[in-house]
């Protein structure tokens, strides 16, 4: 099976990307697979690159990549592709819609005002979720353009860099507490995962730079264990998920608010995902194997 591995793309998560798709190309196993590295730069390439190829085991981020876009491309070739549909894509990438179902759904969220690029932001609203508040690109990944504001100053110099991402920026209340992801295969609900972060929260330089963060599989309660697990599976079926997916957490007063739901999760060989499957013995490359299946 000739089998493409899609990195690179046009977002702002373009090098967190490129080092998901160089960890998957590495630890593809060579045995089953011929193995092609396809790194793009522009839209207009996407239908020429893949051409040939069996399969798309997709390791974009953000922007097309992890918005249904290049989902949509793929299903229109008739080639198949790992993870999510288009719809899950699209509804998982953009967080207002997530929040609005989760919140439907009767899931915990933290409470939020949505601000609009074209559009003057309503300072008193935001000031009634109290500070600190967290400001990010409605349609962001990787916590690029995230920042946290304690004052109406700080506020203002966050939403204007924030708009740089994205037309849309969602300020959250700011939730004090420990942060988890709940890594999902196939349905099933895999190591639940602690992080600490070094520095006040979990952002870019906690996720990519070396003693950014202390991740682990975490001891829980078995109450907080089960309420995590009940939210995984229930995450997974309203959203219609398939072959793989990650669930972020933070756990505040002793309530679990999801915090967005990753249809493409980082996939470097020390990412939160492979790190959980050690937790039940599944090495890299078998993980790998088993999202090409589940995918298929």
């Amino acid at each position: 099976m000739k089998i493409g591995v899609l990195m690179g793309g046009v977002s702002s998560e373009r090098e967190v990307s490129l080092h998901s798709g160089k960890g998957i190309v590495e630890y593809l196993d060579r045995n089953k697979y011929e193995v092609f590295p396809i790194v793009i730069d522009a839209k207009e390439e996407l239908i020429e690159k893949v051409k040939g190829m069996d399969f798309i085991f997709i390791a974009l981020h953000g922007a097309f990549g992890e918005d249904g876009a290049v989902q949509a491309i793929l299903e229109s070739i008739n080639m198949p592709y790992s993870g999510c549909g288009i719809l899950t894509s699209a509804l998982c990438m953009d967080k207002k819609q997530t929040k609005r179902i989760l919140k439907s759904e009767g899931i915990a969220v933290a409470p939020e005002v949505l601000v609009r690029k074209d559009k003057p932001f309503d300072l008193e609203k935001i000031k009634e979720l109290g500070y600190p508040v967290v400001v990010k690109p409605n349609g962001g990944g990787s916590s690029v353009g995230t920042f946290l504001a304690k004052n109406n100053q700080e506020l203002e110099r966050a939403i204007t860099e924030a708009l740089k991402f994205d037309k849309e920026v969602m300020v959250e209340k700011y939730l004090p507490g420990n942060e988890y992801t709940i890594p999902v295969l196939n349905g099933d609900i895999f190591p639940i995962l602690s992080i600490k972060a070094s520095g006040e929260f979990y952002d870019y330089n906690s996720k990519y730079t070396d003693g950014g963060s202390e991740k682990a599989i975490a001891e829980l309660t078995e109450d907080l264990q089960n309420k995590m697990k009940e939210i995984g599976e229930r995450c997974w079926n309203i959203f219609n998920c398939k072959a793989y997916v990650r669930i972020d957490i933070i756990v505040s007063d002793g309530i679990p608010y999801v915090l967005e739901l990753n249809t493409l999760p980082g996939m470097t060989k020390n990412s939160l995902f492979p790190k959980s499957a050690k937790g039940v013995n599944m090495e890299y490359s078998e993980l790998l194997d088993k999202i090409i299946e589940y995918s298929l």
